[in-house]
């Protein structure tokens, strides 16, 4: 579709379209409710916006998507850009939602403390299969400004030594961590469905009980709680925060605050950027957030150095050990390396493993370059990979427009859709973990 430029006559009409589309549950939005607007620009382009603060995500062929009101669209006007309305960021909500429990908001999403619950609950009603773990606090904890401890929960059929924070236990393990970037809803929820999928089902199905009697799975729920709660405090139009609550950093305000936790990993720190209201933020130095600390330490803790220090040594193919983080959105499974064009060392296995996982989602296997288009330093993934050696991936979880689109794609959605497309691909990702490079 040819991108228009928008004059304030279509800036008008595209907030028409707007309330017709959000239906009832406009008058529930804030007062200038952000959209995807698509914006031509070149990768040059997009970098400048983003430094400059826009909420700039990927987009389509020559273009991408910005995030914002009406006043962001008038901005970009204002700089020479030519925004044209995509899609709506808030998707209309179930007449019910207006009663939800306590501890969920927009549509059904729970909050960090049902998580919380949740976890303590597998881990009482099943203590043969589950242990809960603490790993580290979030920025705001830290600080004595409330905040949460980052949780995790171990899986299998425990035998001695299963569940410890060893690097030599017998069993392979899987490492599933979701909601890095707060807004990003549907991860955590992904998390919550494979938990009890596996507790649950242990006695009844022979797939699960398979998966625990032989690997550990490892499942951080929620990587950054503080930005969760933020996200969760706009009820009905959830905030749009990306970032944790660290607000430290420069005179941002709103939902700019915060360092971009997937952008402040130990491994190839440093590409990103250095503005700090900028939504990928990498923060003033490698690994400074505790939420980031807390991540590579269960990491370490549980998986041993398989691979060199160098950018072209392979992990070994006797190597052990499977990683997938949850993002939304694009329908992706990127593979290394995120922090370079060039390939990884064991590109070919990945696709080969990728594959495998795209066999039950659909997604596209790629690079960076491959599926996104831009390159990402400090991540989660890249970490797991080139420190440890774990064969790890990020999922783009959903596509970037309709219903069941971008960030807030209604509720309904994870089981009718997100939750069918992914179980297959998680099941996958668990089974390899006792050989991935030789899928």
């Amino acid at each position: 579709m040819a991108s228009r430029s928008l004059s304030r006559l279509a800036l008008v009409a595209a907030g028409t379209l707007l309330a017709s589309l959000l239906g009832s549950s406009a008058t529930a939005q804030p007062a200038d409710t952000p959209v995807f607007w698509r914006v031509p620009a070149t990768a040059a382009q997009a970098a400048a916006l983003t430094n400059a603060g826009f909420d700039v995500e990927e987009g389509d062929a020559g273009s991408v998507y910005v995030v914002g009101g009406k006043a962001v669209a008038a901005q970009l006007q204002g700089l020479g850009y030519r925004p044209s309305f995509y899609d709506t960021v808030y998707k209309e909500l179930p007449a019910q939602a207006n009663s939800l429990a306590a501890d969920t908001f927009y549509g059904g999403y729970r909050t960090v403390t049902a998580h919380e619950a949740h976890l303590t609950s597998v881990a009482a009603a099943h203590p043969d299969l589950a242990t809960k773990y603490t790993i580290g606090q979030s920025w705001k904890k830290q600080q004595g400004q409330g905040g949460h401890d980052i949780q995790a929960i171990c899986l299998t059929k425990k035998q001695t030594g299963d569940c410890t924070l060893s690097t030599t236990s017998k069993k392979p393990k899987f490492f599933l961590m979701a909601q890095i970037h707060a807004r990003e809803l549907s991860t955590g929820e992904l998390a919550w469905r494979w938990i009890d999928y596996l507790a649950d089902s242990y006695a009844t199905d022979a797939t699960a009980k398979s998966i625990l009697d032989t690997t550990e799975v490892w499942v951080v729920p929620i990587s950054n709680p503080d930005g969760v709660d933020i996200v969760a405090s706009g009820g009905n139009s959830p905030k749009l925060q990306r970032k944790n609550a660290n607000n430290t950093r420069g005179g941002c305000s709103g939902t700019n605050i915060g360092i971009d936790l997937n952008r402040n990993s130990t491994f190839k720190w440093g590409g990103d950027s250095n503005s700090p209201c900028a939504e990928t933020y990498q923060g003033a130095s490698a690994g400074s957030e505790p939420e980031v600390k807390a991540l590579e330490t269960l990491a370490r803790s549980i998986f041993p150095d398989q691979r060199g220090t160098g950018n072209n040594d392979p992990a070994p193919t006797s190597a052990k050990g499977t990683m997938i983080t949850l993002h939304s959105y694009g329908n992706d499974i990127i593979i290394p390396w995120g922090f370079t064009q060039a390939t990884s060392p064991n590109d070919a296995q990945y696709r080969k493993l990728g594959a495998k996982y795209a066999a039950s989602n659909g997604y596209l296997v790629g690079t960076n370059e491959e599926t996104v288009g831009y390159d990402t330093s400090g991540t989660t993934d890249d970490f797991t990979y080139g420190e440890l050696g774990v064969a790890s991936v990020t999922f783009e979880v959903g596509g970037s427009s309709g219903t069941c689109g971008g960030f807030l794609p209604r509720y309904t959605c994870v089981d009718s859709t997100f939750w069918p497309k992914n179980k297959g691909a998680l099941i996958t990702a668990a089974k390899a973990a006792a050989a991935p490079y030789q899928q």
